[in-house]
């Protein structure tokens, strides 16, 4: 499968952003989803993960209440609603993809397929 993240972009802090992650392929809704994060000089960081029917999701504790992850399997796509964002969450923003017996997964070596990233960039 392949994923293309998009809707990154400059924000205040307080405020709002919608990623988005389209998948191409029929097999999508055969995979778990998840998004992560990457700052500069830092390692990639579990955001959060859904499941492949949506009925199932997980966060990591920093973004529990702030965070929230779904997916459509009729259109291929896959969102992460971030509401009061932080200069702290500057980052490149990725989704990828997961065998689906694996959730929840939140280390990015256990992921098979990764979209292009979506820089997040929250002034203070």
């Amino acid at each position: 499968v392949q994923l293309q993240a998009f809707g990154g972009g400059l924000v205040q802090a307080g405020g709002s952003l919608r990623l988005s992650c389209a998948a191409s392929g029929r097999t999508f809704s055969t995979y778990n989803m998840g998004w992560f994060r990457q700052a500069p000089g830092k390692e990639r960081e579990f955001v959060a993960t859904i499941n492949w029917s949506g009925r199932s999701t997980y966060y990591a504790d920093s973004m529990k209440g702030r965070f929230t992850i779904s997916r459509d399997n009729a259109k291929n796509t896959v969102t992460l609603q971030m509401n009061s964002l932080k200069p702290e969450d500057t980052a490149v923003y990725y989704c990828a993809a997961v065998e689906r017996i694996w959730f929840p997964a939140t280390g990015p070596n256990r992921y098979n397929f990764w979209g292009q990233g979506t820089l997040v960039t929250v002034s203070s």
